[in-house]
């Protein structure tokens, strides 16, 4: 089978460049086009020279039709409107989309649900890595079988992320009000300031930090009357994720226009 021809999204990006190389690596793919922001600086600049590895012979365009061109798959961890514009054009396209981009609103969620129902093949998670969705699991379970347990969510991220809480934390949440039978919205604290009174039973905490390089700590607190459980997830290296990435355009190759998450792609949910 010909080698899957993958469009790189937000080149310019520490992601960008981390899928560039992980597109490069991986038998059945291949790195077809790359793109950015109109004015950014790595327009014109080789895709295999940024990633850090050897040059490519692909220049960064900054024109998102041409990128698409000939494209098979997109490779996306930009921003929500850019991901909601590229879920558009992978409908029209009939392309494959993974989606690794965070903070995006109720709107947003929907406009690309709408383009997996118009033709494309969308993967779409908060976190790629295979641990983390390990992780989702056991934060489930400790949930349902400790009901009495206080639970707090702890991340932190490097200095330049924007959204808060990351979408992994947001993740954790889901899975900790899922095995507790709540909706995360009515049971979420996300910000505690000044006298706030003592903790709301059954609530689910979170706390955010921000700071250095770090690539994604994340920490589940489940906290008992007189014992306390921690699950902990760190990332050392963004290449994980485009692993993830790589894996999932791999496997949407042969599935149908729909939405999926990095779940369906390692089989933890059932057909």
């Amino acid at each position: 089978m010909p080698d899957l021809k993958v469009a790189i999204a937000g080149a310019g990006g520490r992601m960008g460049a981390a899928n560039i190389k992980a597109v490069t690596a991986a038998p059945g793919l291949a790195v077809h086009s790359a793109f950015d922001r109109i004015g950014s600086p790595v327009i014109g600049k080789d895709a295999g020279t940024l990633a850090g590895i050897e040059p490519l012979d692909i220049a960064v365009l900054d024109h998102v039709e041409a990128a698409l061109a000939g494209a098979q798959a997109i490779l996306d961890f930009t921003a929500p409107a850019a991901s909601v514009a590229l879920a558009r054009l992978a409908a029209q396209r009939g392309l494959i989309h993974v989606i690794g981009t965070t903070g995006c609103s109720d709107e947003d969620e929907a406009a690309i649900r709408q383009a997996a129902r118009a033709g494309a093949r969308i993967v779409k998670d908060g976190n790629f890595s295979l641990g983390i969705n390990l992780l989702l699991g056991l934060v489930q379970k400790a949930a349902a079988e400790l009901p009495g347990f206080d639970i707090e969510i702890l991340e932190m991220h490097h200095n330049r992320k924007v959204d808060a809480p990351s979408g992994t934390a947001l993740m954790l949440g889901k899975a900790a009000a899922k095995g507790r039978g709540v909706d995360l919205g009515s049971h979420a604290v996300r910000v505690r300031d000044g006298h706030t009174g003592p903790r709301p039973t059954g609530t689910i905490g979170f706390a955010t930090l921000r700071g250095g390089n770090v690539v994604g700590d994340h920490s589940v607190i489940l906290a008992g009357p007189s014992e306390r459980i921690e699950l902990i997830h760190r990332a050392d290296n963004r290449s994980l994720f485009a692993e993830g990435a790589v894996r999932a355009a791999l496997w949407a190759r042969d599935q149908r226009p729909g939405l999926y998450s990095m779940a369906d792609v390692l089989g933890f949910t059932q057909s």
